[in-house]
């Protein structure tokens, strides 16, 4: 059955399907779309208490939905500026060590830091020897996703690909998946150096959001664009720690990257752990001036 699963995947019009749940997900259709929240509520025993807005019938569409903001609070943000915070509600699916460029996909699958981030090599030098992290968020979870130190965004990088679905099945029999799915990469400079968030598509995600650029994805091409952002100005992008930078419409994965020797995950952080937006991932060891 597994086999057969990722064959499929294989197979199917990715895009095409993506891209049509996504126009049904934004569609406002009264009782149809509350009906359809209620059973996705239902099957994914999802936790209303905690949504700023409880009832299905609080949302228009079933994005609204998706992207529910949570009550104040319900969150709390580890204040102490030596540590990282979880970007996202999820469970941790890979972290450690970036070893010769290639990252951790799952057992027996690695992969390339610099495809991860879009091809170029400078991209991908200032996280040589560094630490890395694959959240994968389930479509129960909470979609917004949130900066885990504060910085300011140096670039951002869309890069086309597949839409094969980023579950744990998947993770372990697609070569490459997170370096070949369409995601879109940013870059930001924090007190110990540069961070990269990258923000990964999946089948039926129907879009990538930042809160600077609004909806980075759809449309889709077959180029990799690339945006940069001074460093201070009238145009100059900073976000604190725990402000959202971005969402996703139906679920996916986040990946983060650090330099070498700028900082080390918790002890009890490992592949399975749950995590939670604002709680404690890692202690910075060190702060470096952004060039």
């Amino acid at each position: 059955m597994d086999k057969f699963k990722i064959t499929l995947q294989y197979l199917l019009p990715k895009h095409l399907l993506s891209r049509l749940v996504g126009y049904l997900a934004a569609a406002k259709l009264g009782f149809i779309s509350h009906a359809l929240i209620s059973l996705f509520i239902k099957a994914y025993k999802i936790n209303m208490q905690e949504a700023r807005h409880e009832k299905a019938s609080d949302y228009a569409s079933f994005n609204e939905f998706f992207t529910r903001p949570l009550k104040d609070g319900i969150r709390p943000l580890v204040a102490d500026p030596a540590i990282v915070a979880h970007p996202v509600d999820g469970a941790i699916s890979q972290l450690g060590d970036i070893v010769a460029g290639q990252l951790v996909q799952a057992k027996n699958h690695d992969y390339s830091l610099q495809s991860l981030l879009g091809g170029k090599a400078e991209t991908a030098e200032p996280f040589a020897g560094g630490k890395f992290a694959t959240i994968y968020l389930a479509p129960k979870d909470y979609h917004r996703i949130h900066m885990p130190v504060s910085g300011t965004l140096r670039e951002m990088i869309y890069v086309p690909g597949e839409l094969f679905s980023v579950n744990p099945l998947t993770a372990e029999n697609v070569p490459d998946l997170f370096a070949r799915n369409e995601r879109v990469v940013t870059i930001f400079d924090t007190e110990f150096g540069p961070m990269a968030l990258v923000l990964v598509g999946a089948t039926i995600v129907a879009s990538i959001e930042t809160v600077w650029a609004g909806t980075v994805t759809p449309p889709t091409g077959k180029e990799v664009f690339r945006w940069q952002y001074p460093a201070e100005g009238l145009n100059s992008i900073r976000l604190e720690k725990g402000a959202e930078m971005g969402r996703f419409k139906l679920g996916s994965t986040v990946i983060l990257a650090f330099p070498h020797g700028s900082i080390d995950f918790l002890a009890d952080q490992q592949p399975g752990t749950v995590t939670r937006m604002g709680t404690a991932f890692a202690n910075i060891k060190s702060a470096k001036t952004a060039d």
